[in-house]
């Protein structure tokens, strides 16, 4: 068969289950462990949330993923890996009543990679440099199928303890064939900058209230504090300081947003000093102060990722 039109069959069929199994506009979680399923029948407003790394595979419709200054379409055709706890800024393009925009998430553990790494002994040794923590894909058959197979599972319940790891698995072995295999690989291999740079990541996002004291976390890192810096831009897009100060701001947003709290509370919470550094951090993040902002944004259903 044309591989184009299997993969406009398979698409199909996976996006018949996702609206199946997720009927109405929302995220499911499902059974199985570490997937949940996404149904959008309107564009979303850009909506924060720190990533676990996860593969984002889209049956139908489009979406948008940001992590500093890079944003990345991905659609029926094209898939997200995001291989380190990341803060993406997510949004829905594609998407109607007609046509809603259905999609899956799948979450995995770095462990598995690495399983499947020592099992499939790749030949290539893997970049000196850290690897972008996002990496776009495009979509192949086979994992196509897999997905499939995975989401035919919540119709038989019982055979989900059983064949989700085995799926799982195929998922993610398909994921290290496609053209940024390597890229992913890099960050489950115990010792890679990759792999130092996302414990190091996982530290801020722990602590991202508390003052960040660089030369630890690059000793952390087995790395000077210059190659820190080098590495974890790499990954991340920012400064580690940069970094820390969209968290900060972002979970503030949240901690308003969702708790009501005022913004001076807010501040405080997230490790401001200044709520006046707080206002002003924020404006030149969101482009209008706090106060205003909660103004507009309280009342706006927002869709979870």
């Amino acid at each position: 068969m044309d591989e184009t039109l299997r993969l406009e069959q398979t698409l199909r069929q996976l996006a018949d289950l996702i609206l199946r199994h997720a009927p109405s506009s929302g995220t499911y979680p499902t059974p199985v462990p570490h997937l949940s399923l996404m149904h959008a029948t309107h564009e979303s407003e850009p909506l924060e949330s720190v990533y676990k790394p996860s593969l984002c595979l889209v049956a139908q419709g489009a979406k948008t993923a940001s992590l500093a200054d890079e944003t990345y379409r991905y659609d029926p055709m094209t898939f997200v890996v995001i291989a380190a706890e990341l803060p993406i800024i997510s949004k829905i393009v594609e998407a109607s009543p007609e046509v809603p925009y259905l999609s899956l998430k799948l979450s995995f553990e770095p462990d598995v990679i690495l399983d499947l790494i020592k099992d499939s002994s790749p030949s290539d040794e893997g970049s000196t440099e850290a690897s972008p923590g996002i990496t776009m894909n495009h979509t192949s058959p086979g994992l196509l199928d897999a997905a499939v197979r995975l989401v035919q599972l919540l119709d038989t319940p019982e055979d989900i303890p059983v064949l989700a790891p085995l799926i799982v698995r195929e998922i993610l072995y398909r994921v290290l064939q496609s053209e940024h295999g390597a890229l992913i690989r890099s960050f489950a291999m115990i010792g890679s900058h990759s792999h130092n740079i996302a414990q190091a990541i996982r530290i801020i996002n722990r602590q991202y209230a508390k003052t960040l004291v660089i030369e630890d976390l690059a000793k952390s890192a087995k790395l000077s504090t210059s190659a820190f810096h080098k590495h974890f831009k790499r990954v991340t897009g920012m400064s580690p300081l940069q970094y820390q100060k969209t968290l900060r701001l972002q979970e503030a947003r949240r901690f308003m947003l969702t708790e009501s709290m005022q913004a001076s509370e807010a501040a405080f919470r997230v490790g401001y000093e200044s709520p006046s550094q707080f206002s002003r951090e924020y404006a030149r993040m969101y482009g209008k102060p706090p106060t205003l902002d909660m103004q507009e944004l309280r009342g706006t259903a927002i869709i979870g990722p």
